[in-house]
């Protein structure tokens, strides 16, 4: 009687089994070959040797030939990969479900945010020389910090270009909105409201400007030459052709007049931070206001282009002190910084850089990183927690000859096709939200789907995949084949670590989320609710033209005096300003017992009479102006601080070579953001000014506005009536903190719910895994309530860890953040307490469902199951 394996049988498996595994598959069969022989006999033994070779060749016997040949074409590898994912795809619906949403939200919101990133990065990139351009500030000393201004002296951009060889071209430039309120444009019986922008001679060669008409070269050569904008064009003419040469009147302040149109520009650049309808020549404003011929001015912006291979630390250095050479006493310096860095790094503190919108750009990054990360953590841990329903295929593999990367790479192919199938419906739910997205953003981005945006998302969505599948693909390749088809294979201890890591990873950020949203919106609050030291309720306010002409004067007057009539109105009073934006300042001030060593701006307010009255600013001391205030003056209580002046009420003061008496100290008030502290401030009195403040009584606004608009058509024929209420202007302040706000609780409820889906996935194949024992504790008498907590309390406990871990982390960047505002909320213990108790329930109603289903099933159905 032969007590060997039958030769054939071990050529057979030879044949068949890739060799790295042959030594290790016939082990073991002989192995328990040896055993049978012992126990049942050498007929037993032998049969059972047989039994054990055709198991493992069966799936490829069939076949004729050896499942990885050397001719395999590796096309059909790939075309092999992705059936075998779609097959399995299809196989699980509940697995490919939770994946697939989560995928999906993950990717759209991923999306969206990069839509807008890109567009943000963008902004003001437009310039051909965009590399070369830069802006001049200047960093100003004041009592307690230094102040970056990016207002300069007049003469500075001509005196630059011809002083510093390292300069190709240099210009002014005063932008629109340095104007109280937008010109009138008149051709005809047509009147419209542009912006105008004031600029020299280099400002055409520098910036990139599309001129439909007329040579860029010469356009503004003339001081009564003007390029307007094809918009207003065809608004003005109905064309933009055949109108070189024609006239239009402009009225606003001193620029009142006639002026010749010698170019159309283009007027829709993309991502222009701060567009305009027409230019002027700079040389115009010169003309108007001699005072930029005084270096101690500060009113127009200075842009210069340098040439390529110029040292920019070196030339900060070589400028740095250039004003005291034209001002000895000057303590001001001057500093460059990238033209198109205005819009995102705009904030400095003490004279360095420190922020702005680009903190927000970053935040979202990091927000869409983070939910696309929290999606592919799910697939990670539901692909993981599924791994054993295919022990079998892989032990079956890697017996026949598969190596580990091939199934790798298989495995990865699944993650993409789920990640691809997720990233088509995220471009589905991409423009069904993008409306929206707009409305919140303020932006319009249908117009980034570029080729290269869209190479981008493709990009970000391989990326994705490779990443979801990455882990899974890496710890089911790893499989033992023999182990796998004995059935000996055990969860390790290192597996169940990184599955409770990334389910920690996951609420850690769903966490800082809740609180960071809570944070934002408490200080937003905070900031609408706070005592500004002046009424902004019930206030409108709008423009009037206003010309330096005595009659047109005395009628603007008698319009406000009108207005104060209209029943309805509590009083009314102009301004030169607005109360929400930057006043500048003026320095050069002489008074009583004055350090001739310490100087300091003041914000200039220029208002008409009635004004402190109109909004309710309280006077500390002193009285209000009289009807002859054009030698009085009225500072704030932070000015007399600084002044260090004793008993100030009386005394003369001297700026500019004028005379002024101080009447009065009024109480401090915010007339800038709560970014900013309460600056020294002055008041000087004017007959009138083109911002016009009206407080209305409450209850019947929209009666007293309409009487307000008749009274307007009848002081400004032909113009329409543009109103906004201040309170508007003031939450307009802090636009970027409330899009923050609103797109955090978007982004946080849609990372909550892609959490949340994956604890749904999971606690389905915890309860899975556990129903033997889940019945056998019901067989012995353990309840619903009991078995439920049993099943839950592994993930209650996972998310009290990343409690621990989030709560700091979120205190830590909410101090951060808050230090940008001078004025700025508490943070309460209440928000952790709301942040936790949120997460708990939010995890009980994810979790208790499939651990009551669970407990629920009948014992007799979980124990019969093989």
């Amino acid at each position: 009687m032969k007590t060997s394996p039958p030769r054939w049988a071990d050529r057979l498996l030879e044949w068949f089994c890739a060799p790295h595994l042959l030594e290790e598959v016939q082990g073991d069969l002989y192995e328990r070959f040896q055993k049978n022989l012992r126990v049942f006999g050498p007929v037993i033994a032998r049969r059972e040797y047989v039994r054990g070779v055709l198991g493992f060749i069966r799936p490829f016997a069939l076949k004729r030939k050896p499942a990885f040949s050397p001719s395999f074409n590796i096309q059909i590898m790939i075309s092999n990969y992705f059936k075998i994912a779609w097959r399995n795809i299809r196989r699980d619906t509940q697995f490919t479900f939770l994946n697939l949403v989560g995928l999906a939200i993950g990717l759209t919101s991923s999306l969206l945010i990069y839509l807008w990133v890109n567009n943000e990065l963008n902004v003001d990139k437009y310039n051909e020389h965009d590399a070369q351009l830069f802006q001049v500030l200047q960093n100003i000393p004041q009592e307690n910090k230094i102040e970056t201004a990016e207002y300069t002296a007049g003469m500075l951009a001509t005196s630059l270009a011809a002083e510093m060889p390292e300069i190709t071209y240099a210009t002014a430039v005063v932008p629109a909105s340095w104007f109280a309120s937008k010109g009138i444009v008149n051709v005809g019986e047509t009147k419209l409201k542009a912006k105008g922008q004031f600029v020299g001679a280099g400002y055409l060669k520098m910036f990139s400007c599309n001129f439909l008409q007329g040579d860029k070269n010469t356009a503004l050569n003339g001081k009564h030459a003007v390029a307007i904008s094809d918009e207003l064009a065809m608004k003005l003419f109905h064309t933009t052709q055949n109108i070189i040469g024609k006239s239009i009147e402009w009225n606003q302040n001193e620029f009142n007049g006639a002026y010749m149109i010698t170019a159309i520009f283009e007027k829709n650049q993309p991502n222009v931070s701060e567009p305009f309808d027409i230019l002027f020549n700079f040389d115009l404003f010169v003309e108007k206001r001699p005072g930029m011929l005084d270096w101690r001015n500060s009113d127009p912006r200075t842009y210069i282009m340098l040439k390529e291979g110029t040292n920019i630390e070196a030339f900060n250095a070589k400028i740095r002190n250039y004003l005291k050479t034209k001002e000895k006493d000057s303590k001001r310096e001057l500093l460059i910084r990238p033209f198109a860095d205005k819009y995102l790094y705009g904030q400095y503190n003490n004279g360095v850089q420190a922020g702005g919108r680009i903190t927000y750009v970053r935040l979202f990054s990091a927000i869409a990183l983070f939910i696309l990360l929290i999606a592919c953590i799910n697939f990670m841990n539901l692909s993981t927690a599924k791994a054993s329903q295919r022990m079998k295929e892989v032990g079956v593999k890697k017996v026949v000859g598969a190596s580990r990367s091939s199934l790798v790479l298989q495995y990865i192919s699944e993650s993409v096709l789920m990640s691809f199938l997720a990233f088509f419906i995220a471009i589905g739910l991409i423009f069904v939200l993008l409306p929206a997205f707009n409305d919140i953003t303020g932006k319009n981005l249908f117009e980034n789907f570029t080729p290269k945006v869209m190479l981008s998302m493709i990009g970000i969505t391989l990326l994705a995949g490779l990443l979801a599948g990455s882990y899974p693909a890496l710890y089911i390749s790893g499989f033992n084949p023999v182990a796998v088809l004995k059935g000996k294979l055990r969860t390790s201890i290192g597996e169940l670590w990184v599955r409770r890591g990334l389910v920690v990873f996951q609420f850690t950020l769903s966490i800082a989320f809740i609180a960071g949203v809570m944070v934002i919106y408490k200080q937003i609050n905070y900031i609408q609710s706070k005592n500004l030291g002046y009424s902004r309720d019930h206030v409108v306010h709008f423009e009037i033209p206003l010309e330096m002409d005595s009659v047109k004067i005395n009628t603007a007057i008698s319009f406000i005096n009108e207005l104060k009539n209209i029943p309805g109105v509590v009083n009314a009073a102009s301004y030169y300003h607005n109360l929400t934006g930057d006043h500048g300042g003026i320095s050069g001030f002489q008074w009583p017992g004055k350090d001739p060593t310490r100087d300091f701006d003041l914000a200039n307010l220029e208002v008409g009479p009635n004004f402190l009255e109109t909004m309710n600013i309280k006077i500390k001391e002193g009285r209000n102006f009289s009807k002859n205030p054009t030698t009085e003056i009225i500072f704030n209580e932070t000015a007399i601080k600084q002044m260090g002046l004793k008993n100030p009420i009386g005394k003369t003061i001297k700026y500019w070579d004028r005379e002024r008496q101080i009447v009065g100290i009024a109480e401090d008030f915010n007339f800038e953001s709560l970014y900013e502290g309460v600056k020294p401030c002055f008041f000087q009195i004017y007959p009138v000014m083109p911002n016009v403040l009206v407080r209305l009584q409450a209850g019947n606004e929209q009666q007293t506005l309409s009487r307000i608009q008749q009274a307007y058509a009848q002081f400004n024929k032909g113009m329409a009536f543009e109103y906004k209420f201040l309170d508007d202007d003031y939450q307009a302040l802090y636009v970027s903190e409330n899009r923050v706000a609103v797109l955090s609780k978007y982004f946080a409820g849609l990372a909550i719910i892609i959490s949340c889906l994956g604890l749904f996935g999971l606690a389905a194949f915890t309860a899975q895994r556990r129903q033997k024992e889940i019945g056998i504790r019901k067989v012995v008498g353990a309840t619903v309530t009991n078995l439920a907590f049993m099943l839950s309390k592994d993930f209650f406990r996972l998310v009290g860890i990343a409690l621990v871990i989030a709560l700091p982390l979120v205190a830590w960047a909410a101090k951060e953040w808050l230090t940008n505002f001078a004025y700025r909320t508490t943070i309460g213990f209440e928000i952790y307490l709301i942040t936790a108790l949120s997460i708990a329930l939010i995890t009980l109603l994810t979790v208790s469902y499939q651990a009551i289903k669970a407990a629920l099933t009948n014992p007799v159905k979980t124990l019969k199951t093989e």
